[in-house]
């Protein structure tokens, strides 16, 4: 007859590891380059995740060169890849236009969307002694807009739009020279693209006095944007609502990754986001009314969490 032992501690410990190994879940999140806010905040979803698991969510942050690699990528990767881009290279991609029109893939149409993220804000920040009040204010006046980036073709494309071109004298000073050239009078303003609260949009309000300018209904319609406020207090010495423009960016992934897996993240993203909020300001601007500006579909998965929660969702993506 055959007689069973107790496992020695060296097996046990091999079974222990083992079970914790298939415990896991792995993700890899496809973010920005490590400059960018959006590396951080791919940083603190990763923290978030495996606090709000218990360990059971692993994120693995990369870097990219951009939202269009990411896409790109979607096609190729598989298991739980998550990737943030704007919901409008999503569109892009799944109809072959574009910069996708030259390797359209129909592995592009099994994108699926997981949950939003701090949206791309235009900022045209003024120092409050240079007495501009609205756009028409800006004839004369020296402004900071960057070179290459998001927020510089944005604000290089309104000046155009609201008849300013040439008007404005641009300044040959690198963004993020920004604060201290407002602050030593070398420029009357700036322009900035991030999330709100943009850190430094808060240090100009701090150090130098800000006013922020305010678009409206026929300028927001010009940009083709999406229309997005700005709370009042939001940054120090701004006491009302600012309306300007943003470009909404969401997490994605792909039908490859399993239905509990995405409900899971998508959870534990949204049970998480408060306490992101407390020590990083610019998840506070993130609510479930951000899903409208999703393309294609929600995972599965994701849509049973919000489906629980009790989260509206708009019929095209569900």
């Amino acid at each position: 007859m055959k007689i069973w032992k107790p496992l020695g501690a060296s097996a046990a410990v091999l079974a222990l590891a083992a079970t914790t190994a298939q415990a896991e879940t792995r993700v890899t999140y496809k973010s920005a380059k490590t400059t960018s806010s959006y590396y951080q905040m791919a940083v603190q979803i990763a923290e978030a995740m495996k606090k709000g698991s218990n360990g059971g969510i692993i994120v693995t942050v990369e870097e990219s060169q951009g939202s269009v690699q990411n896409v790109k990528e979607a096609a190729v990767r598989s298991g739980n890849y998550v990737f943030t881009t704007p919901p409008v290279l999503v569109k892009l991609a799944q109809n072959g236009a574009a910069m996708f029109k030259a390797k359209p893939n129909p592995k592009f149409k099994e994108i699926r969307a997981l949950f939003p993220i701090p949206s791309l804000t235009m900022h045209f920040v003024m120092r409050k002694d240079a007495g501009v009040k609205t756009f028409a204010d800006l004839a004369g006046k020296t402004m900071l807009i960057g070179k290459g980036s998001f927020g510089a073709k944005e604000g290089a494309k309104y000046l155009k739009l609201f008849g300013l071109e040439g008007k404005v004298k641009l300044a040959n000073v690198e963004l993020n020279a920004a604060v201290s050239a407002l602050k030593n009078k070398q420029i009357d303003g700036f322009v900035t693209a991030g999330s709100w609260p943009a850190p430094n949009v808060i240090e100009a309000a701090a150090s130098t006095g800000v006013t922020l300018l305010s678009l409206n209904d026929e300028q927001v319609k010009k940009t083709k944007r999406t229309k997005l406020l700005i709370p009042s207090g939001t940054y120090a010495g701004v006491s009302s609502g600012t309306v300007t423009t943003s470009l909404p960016v969401v997490a994605h992934t792909t039908t490859a990754m399993s239905n509990d897996t995405a409900y899971a993240i998508t959870k534990t993203y949204w049970q998480q986001k408060k306490a992101m909020g407390a020590d990083h300001a610019w998840w506070n601007g993130v609510s479930g009314e951000l899903l409208v500006n999703v393309y294609g579909k929600l995972h599965p998965g994701a849509l049973k969490y919000y489906n629980e929660a009790g989260i509206k969702v708009p019929a095209a993506i569900r």
